[in-house]
């Protein structure tokens, strides 16, 4: 491993295992009793990005993951949605923790999980492949995204289908998050553009989309009722994230 990439570390704490980049910081858990429920609440408000797809629709294209943490997002896309999934992952030591601790699968004919740098793969992929993307790239210090200029998020739109969704882990109380915010607004349009409130932690979930078309009040209540009737049981307050949101403003 280059010695540049962080150490790994795994603790426990009442029923739930966390995963440590060679520091107090918690990247990634998993409730050991109820390993497909998705613990973290910046993580479960990063899988709000299926508000912005059509219900019919959910399920369908390809979702990718970049940063793979504890996999949780991966274990979903994959295990309960039944997209074809891939992850990417700089460390070596994370893909080993995450299926050794976390329980990520194999790669099979819906998984892939690729060792290489974020921004490497986005130039490799096809444009207009990608119907969700999640992002939350983070070094041992937890301080500020690894990954931020305007051109990652440029290279984020390139490969999202058209209405295809990202959503991006930012600390909203960092002196970093309006910069990065401007970024994301810079890259995909401002229109396209829409935060979550901070969690208690200070993480900020960021939305953004490919030439979404934002439907009514009215259909976006039946997709949080859809989603929370499906996956609730899993963490997925998806009623609730709805009173979160609010649209880019710089």
């Amino acid at each position: 491993m280059p010695a540049a990439l962080p150490p790994v570390t795994i603790s426990e704490h009442e029923g739930v295992r966390y995963l440590h980049l060679g520091s107090v910081w918690v990247q990634g858990a998993m409730r050991l009793r109820k390993p497909a429920v998705v613990e973290l609440d910046y993580v479960q408000r990063m899988l709000a990005s299926l508000l912005w797809l059509p219900q019919e629709t959910l399920g369908e294209g390809l979702a990718v993951q970049l940063g793979l943490g504890a996999g949780a997002i991966t274990r979903f896309t994959h295990g309960q949605l039944g997209m074809r999934t891939v992850a990417v992952e700089l460390n070596p030591l994370v893909i080993h923790a995450a299926r050794l601790w976390f329980r990520l699968p194999e790669d099979g004919p819906r998984l892939q999980v690729l060792r290489m740098d974020a921004r490497n793969w986005l130039g490799t992929a096809a444009p207009g492949s990608v119907q969700l993307l999640h992002v939350d790239l983070y070094d041992e210090e937890a301080a500020a995204p690894v990954l931020d200029d305007e051109g990652f998020y440029a290279a984020c739109r390139r490969v999202l289908t058209p209405g295809g969704v990202m959503a991006v882990n930012l600390f909203g109380r960092h002196a970093s998050f309006a910069a990065s915010a401007a970024r994301i607004a810079a890259a995909f349009g401002a229109d396209q553009v829409w935060s979550l409130r901070p969690t208690r932690e200070g993480n900020t979930v960021v939305v953004a989309g490919q030439g979404v078309v934002v439907p009514a009040r009215e259909v976006l209540l039946q997709r949080a009722a859809a989603i929370e009737a499906r996956f609730k049981p899993l963490g997925l307050a998806a009623c609730a994230w709805l009173r979160m949101v609010r649209p880019w403003r710089p």
